[in-house]
């Protein structure tokens, strides 16, 4: 639908434009042109072209969930939050509408070696109970700033969260690195893995997300609906923003 409705909006834009030429009405070549625009709109967010959330509010959509913070010191909110300011990479995709990127000093470095990242073989904490529905750790950490990227997520661990039934994604781990395995149960601050660059990673980094359904059996990991992911034990905001620097509380 939204390559259809992208092809009608310039269908429509062509034909307004000749009957601007000839002093035609345009009432109706209008009212197409929108409702072609909002066929589109999914597929002109994901361009950026609209700069505009998916749309969901944070303080209607339910379950949310309060998690522990999964990195044991001082973390850099890559990305983060509830706009396209705090948070774009994020917030035009159903799925990961509050998804968040974690970071470490030093961060941004331009290195292409994985040790000048402060975040690089960090401990990646479990920050609910749940049960461990994905575990995998087989594919080779990408260098940094490289477009090798041989999947989206990376190596990952995935798990169903006790207290809702639904689900949280931790992605970009490095390999040989996962500590659980599927089946497993695990509590607050049990050790899944260590960040790493595999997937689609421009540089060493956790990301973690929120969602409805089980992402092995979703046809298309975006067209989940993602969840509000909150954080407690930590000098922050619970949900913090771009920016923000977090630190576990003891």
């Amino acid at each position: 639908m939204p390559f259809l409705g992208s092809a009608g909006m310039l269908i429509s834009l062509v034909i307004i434009a000749i009957n601007l030429s000839k002093g035609r009405r345009l009432a109706g070549r209008i009212i197409t042109f929108g409702l072609c625009t909002i066929m589109a709109l999914h597929l002109l967010l994901t361009l950026n072209i609209i700069l505009m959330p998916y749309p969901a509010q944070v303080d209607r959509t339910k379950p949310a969930v309060t998690a522990t913070w999964p990195l044991a010191g001082p973390t850099v909110v890559g990305w983060g939050g509830d706009s396209t300011h705090t948070n774009l990479p994020h917030v035009i995709w159903p799925s990961e509408r509050w998804a968040y990127d974690l970071l470490m000093e030093p961060y941004s470095t331009g290195s292409t070696h994985f040790e000048d990242y402060g975040i690089w073989n960090q401990e990646v904490l479990a920050p609910v109970s749940g049960t461990v529905i994905a575990a995998y750790d087989a594919e080779p950490d990408i260098e940094p700033g490289s477009e090798d990227i041989l999947s989206m997520e990376g190596n990952h661990v995935y798990l169903k969260m006790d207290e809702t039934g639904t689900y949280l994604l931790l992605n970009h781990l490095r390999q040989n690195s996962v500590t659980v395995q599927v089946g497993d149960q695990v509590k607050p601050g049990d050790v899944l893995g260590r960040v790493g660059n595999s997937g689609s990673s421009s540089e060493p980094h956790l990301h973690i997300h929120h969602q409805r359904q089980n992402p092995l059996s979703t046809p298309h990991p975006i067209l989940a609906e993602g969840l509000p992911l909150y954080f407690t034990g930590i000098d922050a905001e619970p949900m913090p923003e771009k920016g923000d620097i977090v630190l576990p509380l003891q």
